[in-house]
């Protein structure tokens, strides 16, 4: 095996200091010509032999580890490092399985804030941790046949109902399954996965290698699905508490942010949400209304700056557009998101106007959009989000021709529970007020997380929040049990 060492000084160093100074090893990544053409995952991963030096960047740090720290679930980072340095593959998706639901997905998804903590990255590119978790999940399910996970405990005779199978939900009923408890989970879609399924692009997330297969590992674990029932509206939070000893609600944001402009309800002006899922998720997963492929003209318009946008743009390319451009209105500074899938949007041909944002969308004799107005800006002082407020330039107003135009601007909670639920407590238009220790809502037995109490985060915090619930769940009623004075064997949960 060849190990690139760049030292910077011809004098002998220790171990540690070495190690700061071993190349961060390159990904294999399929050509942008080539995966462009379909929309298979782009992100192939690290070969063994790179791994490895990857994973031998690690100084394994004396506590505390700022790597283990800056991750929600707390992976013990530097032990699986070294196992993966030492070839132990399995022994390193055993310990990822200790302390993550759903490593499988975050190796290809999260941005790994982890990384941020990362020692090594003060003096080179932090370690790739995002990576070398996808290498040993995609190693254990390659020697497995499945993703590793422990046996549940004995039956309790409890039941928890979960609302939404996103990340956040299926990581609670996972938990609770394997506490041994009866778990029902409630989708209003017609397959599980929220988020993962129907707003992350096939082209980052394989649904049938990935998220199919952690369905039905949940599915033989004893969980049960139900599906195409929306709570709220087919079937109340108070009727789900006849039926069960608790519950969970992870329903996400689902609500696209509007926007405010003339024209916006042409045709050929797509939501993010619905142009997503139509385009990657296959038909028999979509509801019946939405059974039917995006069609895309020559000039894509995507409005927005977040992984979102980047993904819908990335989506028009697959489709065929061939001039597609995100339309930002700050400066890249500013910019949310990913700057890998900003770079690896790019290489796929697709072009970033910064400081402009449509003021108006033009429509043909048939009503669909032709062309949209745009102003350019420059950036004020900073708002409550941080960044600089855009503030429009007079006179700067300029016509931009387009086929079609993707709105990916943001989602919002969903007020339907709460309105639905009258004790249970919400705030900023339907975000669920839960206590921070433990997920707790106002209504008793009631537990909530992920985006639907955060807003739109990241999947690896979703999962954080399921897991923190499901114990907390797990002690309300190992507590009633206790209270009803019903006979158990305790030790199973101890």
């Amino acid at each position: 095996m060849d190990l690139k060492v760049n030292l910077v000084e011809e004098r002998p160093v220790d171990r540690k200091e070495k190690l700061v100074y071993l190349d961060p090893q390159p990904l294999v990544v399929r050509p942008p010509e080539v995966r462009v053409c379909d929309f298979e995952e782009a992100v192939i991963g690290f070969t063994e032999d790179a791994v490895v030096v990857e994973a031998e960047r690690c100084l394994q740090c004396p506590d505390p580890q700022g790597c283990v720290s800056s991750c929600p679930v707390h992976n013990n980072i530097p032990e699986i490092l070294w196992m993966v340095a030492h070839g132990d593959y399995l022994g390193a998706a055993w310990k990822y399985r200790e302390t993550s639901n759903l490593p499988e997905i975050c190796g290809r998804v999260c941005p790994a804030p982890c990384m941020d903590g990362d020692v090594v990255g003060r003096r080179k590119a932090p370690i790739n941790l995002e990576k070398i978790e996808q290498f040993v999940m995609d190693y254990a399910i390659d020697y497995y046949g499945h993703i590793p996970t422990p046996e549940p405990a004995p039956p309790t005779g409890f039941s928890v109902g979960i609302v939404g199978s996103g990340p956040a939900g299926l990581s609670a009923a996972e938990q609770l399954a394997l506490k041994g408890h009866k778990v029902v989970v409630y989708e209003r879609m017609p397959a599980a996965g929220g988020l993962l399924r129907y707003g992350i692009p096939n082209f980052k997330l394989d649904k049938r290698r990935v998220v199919d297969r952690k369905i039905h590992q949940l599915e033989e674990l004893g969980i049960e699905f139900v599906y195409n029932i929306t709570v709220g509206k087919d079937i109340t939070v108070d009727e789900l508490m006849e039926r069960h000893d608790a519950l969970f609600i992870g329903v996400g944001t689902w609500v696209e942010a509007p926007l405010k402009v003339p024209g916006v309800d042409l045709d050929g002006v797509y939501k993010t949400l619905d142009f997503l899922m139509r385009a990657n998720v296959p038909l028999e997963d979509l509801p019946p209304d939405k059974r039917e492929r995006p069609t895309v003209g020559k000039r894509v318009a995507i409005i927005g700056g977040g992984d979102s946008a980047t993904d819908c743009a990335r989506t028009a390319v697959r489709l065929g557009a061939e001039e597609v451009t995100i339309v930002y209105r700050r400066s890249a500074a500013e910019m949310p998101g990913s700057w890998h899938e900003r770079e690896r949007a790019l290489e796929e041909g697709v072009k970033i106007e910064y400081l402009t944002a449509p003021v108006r969308f033009i429509g043909d004799e048939n009503g669909h959009v032709k062309a949209m107005e745009c102003v350019r800006m420059r950036l004020g002082e900073p708002d409550a989000s941080g960044r600089r407020r855009p503030i429009p330039i007079e006179d700067s107003n300029f016509i931009m021709e387009v086929d079609n135009v993707v709105l990916a601007i943001g989602f919002w909670p969903d007020p339907l529970i709460g309105e639905t639920t009258p004790d249970i407590k919400t705030h900023k238009w339907g975000l669920i007020v839960v206590d921070p220790e433990t997920g707790q809502t106002s209504r008793e037995g009631v537990f909530a997380g992920g985006d639907a109490v955060r807003g739109p985060d990241l999947v690896v915090d979703a999962m954080a929040d399921g897991r923190k619930a499901a114990e907390h769940i797990h002690r309300y009623l190992m507590s009633k049990r206790v209270s009803m004075q019903i006979p158990a064997a305790a030790s199973a949960f101890s």
